[in-house]
């Protein structure tokens, strides 16, 4: 199970993070609406929702292949 979980500390700047049920590491994206605050290039709000959705829907699908053993391939043996 994948959870798209919002961090907004301080009004118009935050993160959605991307949390996994199993002991990965959770994913995020950063977001900030005022461009006086912006260290970085960040995203606004939407994007970061739209990114983290996207990424939550793709390892979904990956994760969902695996556990119906369609796991990543394996590698070649030389026998």
């Amino acid at each position: 199970m994948i959870r798209l979980i919002k961090h907004e500390k301080v009004p118009g700047t935050g993160s959605f993070e991307v949390r996994f049920a199993d002991s990965r590491r959770s994913v995020y994206f950063y977001f900030d609406e005022l461009p006086s605050r912006r260290l970085r290039q960040q995203m606004v709000r939407n994007e970061a929702l739209d990114w983290a959705k996207m990424f939550a829907r793709i390892m979904s699908g990956i994760i969902g292949g695996w556990s119906e053993g369609k796991g990543p391939p394996q590698p070649e043996s030389d026998q």
